[in-house]
């Protein structure tokens, strides 16, 4: 069970698989890949953890006893107050949390380390830029918008793709292959180039429809038929400032982002995870989101309004440093 439509949680997955391959021998084992997505209520299918053994990464923490391994490092990782200590008690010996972690990935991969000694350094690359993606640790917005490197490559097919299979090919090839590797395959090179096109043009949707009112970028792309757009676009048209507030929808949800800008200074002092908690939602400190039923696109709308408005003005309190 991983992240869905995310390098990270595919990235994760791939680091579980084979550290469990090894760890259980059970190399010749079927291992199946289901991905998850934020939504309000149980986010779990009813056949989650009906393998004989089940593992999560990158995604809510569940206090079904079925689930032996997770990983998580979303600071809203925990649904309810009851869930957080459900697992504090439990103190399993195979469930980590830590909202620090820049990536889930990376996260596994030193802590699997650190408990089990186990270690696969060709997988530092993947680790690298999982680092690098999910924390936006890139040298500037234009790096992310340029999609230039391999794993943007990958990147950006993952989270537009509609193919079922696909996912589950990337996280076995990320598990063994470099990343360009990886990239220049047909069936990653093939639907990257339109999506590389598509990108362009939303550069320029996000030009006429995104304004920013003290130091909040407001866009709502409900309309534009964009439902994934890379979230860097808005840092790279308004330089200073602080936050991103998008709307979108598909045929699946009413989703609202919210992100701050990693190059903005002064430092940006509100908790994006407590802010859309209070919606439903969550994420880190300085990402997150809120989804909604397709049909809500007013609550919404609303909903944007309120958490831009709310960012347009200095918190009470900072909150304490955390990963994005």
């Amino acid at each position: 069970l991983y992240h869905g439509n995310c390098f990270d949680g595919c990235a994760s997955a791939a680091i579980v698989s084979r550290f469990l391959s090894d760890r259980e021998g059970a190399r010749g084992a079927q291992v199946r890949y289901e991905p998850l997505h934020h939504a309000l209520g149980n986010a779990f299918p009813a056949d989650a953890f009906d393998g004989d053994v089940n593992a999560c990464v990158d995604f809510r923490y569940s206090r079904d006893p079925r689930l032996h391994w997770w990983f998580d490092h979303h600071a809203s990782g925990f649904p309810t107050p009851e869930d957080r200590a459900a697992y504090e008690a439990e103190r399993s010996p195979t469930k980590f949390w830590d909202p620090k972690a820049p990536s889930c990935a990376g996260f596994i991969a030193r802590t699997v380390a650190a408990r089990f000694g186990w270690q696969a350094p060709e997988l530092d690359e993947l680790v690298r830029w999982a680092d690098v993606i999910d924390a936006a640790r890139f040298e500037s917005p234009s790096t992310a918008v340029r999609l230039e490197a391999p794993a943007l490559h990958v990147m950006t097919v993952l989270e537009a793709t509609q193919d079922p299979a696909l996912p589950t090919r990337v996280i076995e090839a990320m598990q063994r292959r470099p990343l360009a590797e990886l990239a220049a395959e047909p069936w990653i090179a093939g639907p990257f180039a339109p999506l590389k096109a598509r990108h362009q043009g939303n550069v320029e949707v996000v030009k006429k429809l995104a304004r920013q009112v003290q130091g909040v970028v407001r866009m709502d792309l409900s309309e534009s038929g964009i439902t994934s757009p890379n979230k860097f676009i808005a840092y790279d048209l308004f330089p200073q400032a602080s936050y991103v507030v998008a709307v979108t929808r598909d045929a699946k949800r009413a989703k609202v982002s919210v992100g701050s800008n990693p190059w903005a200074r002064p430092a940006r002092p509100h908790d994006i995870s407590k802010i859309c908690e209070r919606y439903g939602g969550g994420g880190h400190p300085v990402v997150g989101a809120v989804s909604l039923e397709p049909d809500r696109i007013a609550d919404a709308r609303r909903i944007a309004d309120e958490i831009a408005d709310e960012l347009s003005r200095e918190p009470r309190t900072a909150p304490g440093q955390g990963a994005e």
